[in-house]
């Protein structure tokens, strides 16, 4: 069983739906004895860095969240849910995140284009982990994202995608057990579901 994680942000039900159509045995859930007995977990988030950590705080479910990531299980994090798995977020310098990965939460510095960066963009395919998300993928595949932030990782062995959009901008990491993408699978047509497909299969890597 695959449990969502609901505390109260992120797109659940885009992303329930698309795990369902997929034949994926997935529910939202808020219950923290559900998430003990998920055979994987998704973080979905989206709004304001620090919002979201309050919120997952408020959830009581952080200890089970970290037991479970630390005995193996897979996590895959969305959007937001990339980012708080880091230490920090310049957008809410008070807001401790997760820790799963060094490194902190940068504005994205893309001069003359808006910000949030938001639509569709190609991705820089860096590196293979297990479970390989861009396994049957075509070459530089288009996704969709919606971010004025992202993380900037000590350890840049963990970036596994990037997208050019004023900078090179992260937007997938894995390491072990953990993966996560900046832009939102769930609204990424084929390719975002794909993506989740692998998730849900644990592909090999190449």
């Amino acid at each position: 069983m695959i449990a969502i994680m609901d505390y109260g942000v992120g797109n659940l039900f885009s992303v329930e739906k698309a795990f369902l159509y997929l034949g994926a045995d997935a529910m939202i859930t808020n219950d923290a004895e559900v998430l003990r007995r998920a055979d994987k977990i998704v973080l979905p988030g989206v709004g304001a860095f620090g919002d979201c950590m309050k919120n997952l705080q408020a959830s009581g479910m952080i200890p089970v969240l970290k037991e479970r990531v630390h005995a193996g299980v897979p996590l895959l994090g969305i959007c937001v849910g990339l980012q708080i798995l880091f230490e920090g977020s310049d957008e809410s310098p008070e807001a401790e995140g997760l820790g799963f990965f060094r490194g902190r939460v940068r504005k994205i510095q893309a001069d003359g284009l808006k910000i949030p960066h938001m639509g569709w963009n190609s991705l820089e395919i860096r590196r293979r982990e297990i479970p390989d998300l861009f396994a049957g993928l075509p070459e530089n595949p288009f996704v969709y994202f919606v971010h004025s932030y992202h993380a900037v990782p000590e350890d840049g062995e963990i970036v596994t995608a990037t997208a050019d959009y004023g900078e090179r901008l992260t937007a997938a990491v894995a390491k072990g057990n953990i993966c996560a993408t900046q832009f939102h699978p769930e609204k990424s047509g084929d390719v975002g579901l794909d993506i989740l497909k692998n998730f849900i299969d644990g592909g090999d890597a190449a």
